[in-house]
């Protein structure tokens, strides 16, 4: 039976939960939090996601889920008839409570729409009537976004007290099928790098100091792989250099091959990001650099990480760009601390 399927015998009886996830990659790293402490308290539940396709191989890495449900609309998308469509394929699951992440009003549509009837979320672009619990948000207490995840699923007014850590199951076949299919050397310590944040620039180390650390590391007699999305190709290119040691696999894997390759890593430094998020997942030691946002707001989720976080007067100011155009909370942060930081991991 896989890990995440729940007996015949106790399915019928089983509460049926439909979880409206997040759009952004570490946010749905992060809402696994919720989805273990339904499990935790409920160990019998159904737990089934709906969310934007990209995130559907991911969410099927994690084993409390029963299935990922693509939501087939672009970012930001309202498309009223496609959700409507959704919501009434979906009656036939009988789901008995929704629970929806987002704060948007077009969010709550879809389990308003496949009649679940208790349907939970934040108070938000006013959804009276597609929500019917709808709970106010106090971020001076839940303030960071797992806390608000988990609440969401307990009893109104309980708080958080332990806050589950993300956990991604790693896929060996796949990892031999990627070493095979990209000729990766993992017979010497692997880093991983991550250098792209959607986000912004504001939350970026610069492309140069993960150049010049890449540099130092292969040259001590490590391989470095750059990874990420196809908007980081150009930034991985930067990085590599024609290096050998260094293999920019940014752009040509898949957000699930990702989670098996960072499984291969010893280490991975990366920007607060969601691969940050996935790296953490994937149960390996996490190096991150903070610069616009607060590792107290969107901390990694696992024991093992070294953070570098300066603190300073202007930050965290949660920008896009830096608004004094200087960046220091992240030029300030050297090539020397990561690289003592990578070294006390190796």
């Amino acid at each position: 039976m896989p890990a995440n399927a729940v007996s015949d015998v106790n399915a019928a009886k089983a509460k049926r939960y439909l979880i409206v996830g997040p759009s952004w990659v570490g946010d749905m790293v992060m809402a696994q939090a919720l989805f273990k402490t339904i499990r935790n308290r409920e160990p019998e539940a159904l737990i089934d996601v709906i969310a934007p396709a990209w995130s559907v191989p991911m969410i099927e890495r994690m084993p409390e889920v029963r299935k990922g449900i693509a939501l087939p609309v672009g970012h930001g998308e309202f498309a009223l008839g496609v959700r409507r469509k959704i919501g009434k394929n979906l009656r036939d699951e009988h789901y008995d409570h929704a629970i929806t992440l987002p704060r948007s009003f077009k969010s709550a549509l879809v389990p308003f729409f496949a009649d679940v009837p208790e349907r939970t979320g934040y108070r938000g672009e006013m959804r009276f009537g597609l929500l019917n619990d709808i709970r106010a948000l106090d971020k001076s207490v839940l303030d960071q976004t797992v806390k608000r995840f988990v609440a969401l699923g307990l009893s109104p007014g309980e708080m958080p007290e332990v806050i589950p850590q993300p956990e991604l199951s790693i896929d060996s076949a796949n990892q031999q099928k990627l070493i095979a299919e990209h000729s990766l050397d993992i017979a010497l310590p692997v880093v991983g790098m991550m250098p792209g944040a959607s986000y912004g620039p504001a939350k970026c180390w610069p492309i140069e100091y993960f150049a010049e650390l890449a540099e130092r590391l292969t040259a001590a007699g490590n391989a470095v792989w750059v990874l990420g999305s196809e908007g980081d190709r150009a930034a991985g290119d930067e990085i590599a250099q024609s290096n050998p040691g260094i293999r920019n696999l940014a752009g040509v894997t898949r957000l699930e091959d990702t989670v098996d390759l960072l499984g291969l890593c010893a280490t991975a430094v990366t920007n607060d990001s969601g691969l940050m998020h996935v790296a953490a997942a994937a149960g390996i030691h996490v190096i991150a650099a903070y610069g616009s946002s607060s590792p107290g707001y969107t901390p990694a989720l696992t024991d093992k990480k070294t953070i570098h976080h300066l603190g300073l007067d202007c930050s965290p100011c949660f920008k896009r760009e830096c608004p004094l155009g200087h960046l220091n909370c992240l030029r300030d942060i050297t090539v020397d601390d990561v690289h003592a930081s990578v070294l006390a991991v190796l």
